[in-house]
């Protein structure tokens, strides 16, 4: 049986304790839920609702646990409602976040698209990363990570975000046949990178830590 917490617990200090695992985290790590009307329960992935929150360690496993073993009730010391699909609703609004971001950073001229265009923003050096459709071919993303670690070593951390099918990478960049992307180096990439990495983290159970770097051989 999960342990009740002190109404205050999971929102002191710099870090945050897990509903589920109570294991302490930095806030960016979890997803912060609120109680809505009906005492639903909501979540809140830029953690700016009003209430006293309760946090989950960012896995749609452990989210669908906190619904299963009605941790949000001992969280919160009362009677909630949590949909059986909330897992689900987290993983939509991160993906949601993570393409308004990408949105964000193209209407800032930090996205170039078109396996050329990636070629020559690999080759001017200046980018923070690459996006690769996730129904595209494996041999554009092979080609491309080959041209980052001539460019730059094979040591080449730059991220390499194969989390959206070509459909949402058009809608969220307004053209057609999206496949390649580079980010260029810059505050509005970097934050479309930090939406990912959580997103990434929130499915790795089921996708794998590969979403976010696909290519690691030569």
């Amino acid at each position: 049986m999960l342990a009740t917490l002190d109404p205050d617990e999971t929102e002191a200090g710099p870090e945050r304790t897990c509903i589920v695992t109570r294991t302490k985290g930095a806030p960016q790590d979890m997803i912060r839920f609120v109680l809505g009307p009906g005492e639903a329960v909501v979540p809140d992935i830029r953690r700016k609702l009003p209430g006293r929150g309760v946090w989950v360690t960012a896995s749609a496993a452990l989210v669908a646990e906190a619904v299963r073993k009605h941790a949000f009730a001992r969280g919160f010391k009362k009677k909630v409602a949590a949909p059986e699909n909330l897992a689900a609703e987290v993983e939509t609004l991160l993906t949601k976040d993570c393409l308004q971001a990408l949105s964000i950073a193209n209407k800032a001229g930090m996205v170039v698209a078109g396996f050329g265009k990636v070629e020559e923003a690999i080759a001017g050096g200046a980018i923070a990363g690459l996006v690769h459709a996730c129904d595209g071919g494996a041999d554009g993303v092979r080609k491309l990570g080959q041209s980052l670690r001539r460019r730059f070593g094979d040591e080449d951390v730059r991220p390499r975000i194969v989390l959206f099918p070509s459909d949402q990478l058009d809608l969220a960049l307004g053209r057609a046949n999206v496949i390649h992307a580079a980010l260029l180096s810059g505050a509005a990439s970097d934050a479309f990178l930090a939406r990912c990495r959580k997103l990434a983290m929130y499915r790795a159970a089921e996708q794998g830590a590969a979403t976010l770097n696909p290519d690691s051989g030569s």
